[in-house]
């Protein structure tokens, strides 16, 4: 008989090998249901150095050895809750790290939390200094909302390590950042960095989970304290800015003005100012630090993209050319990219042959389907929609989720012809095929508002809703459609509601929120709504509904200089046109 001892143990060897290899069934074999729940967190954890755990003193037996392999074969054969419960078992039996640990990998990837927290908890209890074994656990209580059980074992993560503090925070800041209840976890932060008022980082963690749960003042306050400990942070520099321009834009660029004339190197700072000039249209001041940044990275690929993309932004395209030019010459990591903003850009300035020729040079990859249709919108714009419709048709997708974009390229073709009901049609025929798919659902959804079939409207984002419970924008479509048409305006506030906790900062859902209270009577906080939506997202669906609650409340003034402003840049866009019209008299026409 042999020991447990690392040249004899076995289950080393079957787990190394089994590792790399991924979970098939066996032929004939039904492969396993994929489950409909989340992904699971990816957990940035340390690397400890290489260090030999302390093994038991139990003999390796058929026994032991006969369940390591029913095991190992249970993972081949794609059958978890076997392996599972296998490695389990074996872990309560021998106490060994190395099987618990094992048993904690294959659990949690089987989405198994329960069994992972207790293989977890033996693999700790087995080899009390393993950082590994501590962050796991950590991870796996925090994934499971159980924030009290998990500060323990991340305080000890955090005082094991006295060396790296500041990047163990940084790492408990990254997986506490996914958890749902960003209260408790502000509060959990602040207990765990309380011992640390010197560590920067530990400053900076508690800001952000103070940021996450809408504690502005408190967040700014502790980024400062981490930048008066570490005044050249740039990462902290940029939080601060971040936190001030939900403030104002007014108060960010002052302060990213001020931390680059002491530290003008500090090229994302300079990027993000930039960023802003050209959010606040300040063209002439962005154009400054543009050539601040090509001068001081000349053969940076990324700040040469970066500057090229603000200057399309600032529609300055002879800049954004030379940047996106030059960027192909200092390679790039993506050509392809810079080859689809080129296109862009010469198709926004009208110079469509030049435009499809740059199309037409993207490869097969990320960009091919986005290229092609992008392609094909520019026949379109030639009057060439019949040669349009046949480029996306000759196109041979890769899987089904390039032939859903390919046939939402084709169904947009349709709608920006006003040909509402080939476009709804084209999208039903391919929901028989993949009856569903979230994104055809969606635009079907919305190609039946314009042929006015709201059963289909409803019947789609309800079932949109449920097959994914967390899309915000399907809860947002139905609930803006209610209150735009003015009925059920009880529920189509409460949907909206729902779509405006999974995405807060979304402008368009602010804007459905600012429309829906329009409807309920109550103008002043839809107001606030809208506002707060105009200032992030100048839409001219927005500037309609914004526009009519102004003019509503008396403030004609504001309500027609809004609608000048966006009319110069939307002269098409429908909703708008109507409700200028339907308040505007002839005599008194919006300037276009």
């Amino acid at each position: 008989m042999t020991k447990f001892r690392p040249a004899a143990f076995v289950a080393c060897a079957l787990v190394a090998a089994c590792a790399q290899q991924p979970t098939q069934p066996t032929a004939g074999e039904a492969p396993p249901a994929k489950s409909k729940a989340k992904p699971q967190p990816k957990v940035v954890v340390a690397k400890p150095a290489p260090r030999k755990p302390p093994l038991p003193a139990r003999e390796l037996t058929e026994d032991i050895l006969f369940k390591i392999m029913l095991a190992e074969v249970a993972v081949q054969r794609g059958q978890p809750h076997v392996a599972v419960s296998a490695y389990l078992e074996l872990a309560r039996e021998t106490r060994d790290p190395r099987v618990a640990q094992r048993a904690t990998e294959i659990a949690w990837n089987a989405r198994f939390f329960a069994a992972a927290i207790e293989a977890a908890s033996i693999w700790l209890q087995a080899d009390q200094e393993s950082a590994r074994a501590r962050q796991v656990i950590a991870a796996l209580l925090v994934n499971q909302a159980q924030l009290t059980d998990a500060l323990p074992h991340l305080e000890k993560w955090v005082a094991a390590d006295k060396a790296n503090i500041g990047a163990s925070f940084l790492q408990i800041s990254s997986l506490l950042g996914r958890h749902k209840d960003k209260k408790a976890v502000s509060e959990l932060m602040q207990k765990l960095a309380k011992p640390y008022p010197e560590v920067p980082e530990a400053r900076l963690a508690v800001a952000q989970a103070a940021w996450n749960a809408g504690e502005l003042d408190f967040s700014l306050a502790e980024a400062r304290a981490a930048l008066s400990l570490r005044p050249d942070w740039e990462i902290a520099a940029l939080f601060q800015a971040q936190v001030l321009q939900r403030r104002s834009n007014s108060e960010a660029l002052a302060y990213l003005a001020d931390y680059l004339k002491r530290y003008p190197q500090a090229k994302d700072a300079r990027l993000n100012y930039a960023r802003l000039l050209v959010n606040e249209k300040d063209y002439t001041e962005a154009r400054k630090q543009f050539e601040v940044l090509v001068t001081d990275f000349p053969q940076n690929p990324d700040v040469t993209m970066a500057v090229a993309l603000l200057a399309m932004q600032a529609n300055d395209y002879d800049a954004a050319e030379t940047q996106l030019k030059r960027a192909l010459e200092i390679n790039y990591k993506d050509p392809d990219a810079v080859h689809l903003y080129l296109g862009q850009l010469n198709e926004e300035r009208k110079r469509f042959d030049e435009a499809l020729k740059w199309y037409g040079s993207v490869g097969p990859g990320d960009q091919y389907i986005r290229a092609q249709a992008r392609y094909a919108g520019v026949l379109a714009k030639q009057g060439r929609l019949a040669d349009a419709r046949k480029h996306l048709q000759q196109v041979s997708p890769q899987d089904n989720q390039q032939r859903v974009q390919l046939t939402q390229a084709e169904a947009t073709l349709l709608r920006e012809a006003m040909a509402y009901q080939e476009a709804f049609d084209l999208l039903g025929r391919a929901l028989d095929k993949l009856p569903d798919h979230p994104d055809l659902l969606y635009d079907q959804a919305m190609a039946a508002e314009k042929v006015n079939r709201l059963d289909v409207l409803e019947g789609n984002l309800r079932k949109l809703i449920k097959l994914r419970p967390d899309h915000a924008h399907a809860y947002n479509a139905l609930g803006y459609t209610l209150a735009d048409r003015n009925e059920r305006l009880a529920e189509a506030r409460e949907l909206i509601e729902t779509a405006l906790k999974l995405a807060p900062e979304d402008p368009f859902i602010m804007d459905s929120m600012g429309w829906v209270l329009f409807r309920l009577g109550q103008n002043k906080e839809g107001l606030n709504y809208l506002q707060r939506a105009y200032a992030l997202r100048p839409d001219p669906e927005i500037a309609a509904h914004l526009g009519e609650v102004l003019w509503v409340a008396g403030e004609r003034a504001q309500a027609q200089k809004i609608w000048s402003e966006v009319l110069k840049e939307h002269p098409r866009n429908e909703l708008l046109q109507n409700t200028i019209k339907r308040f505007i008299q002839a005599s008194h026409p919006v300037a276009q």
